[in-house]
């Protein structure tokens, strides 16, 4: 799964979240959050946790 990057911004943005809340929110540490977003490719365990740390259905940060 490819996560989008623009996408995940915008959700963090409606949430009024920085990528730190989000690693908090994920359980990891910021430098981690932003591994996995920079990734090629993420597992869809990856993909579900982060929708799930932004309050989001994990097709709404999907790349198209």
């Amino acid at each position: 799964m490819k996560l989008s990057r623009n996408k995940i911004n915008i959700a963090l943005a409606r949430k009024q979240m920085t990528v730190q809340q989000l690693a908090e929110a994920y359980g990891v540490s910021r430098n981690r959050i932003n591994i996995l977003l920079n990734q090629r490719e993420v597992s869809t365990v990856s993909a579900g946790r982060i929708a799930r740390a932004l309050g989001v259905d994990v097709t709404e940060i999907l790349e198209d």
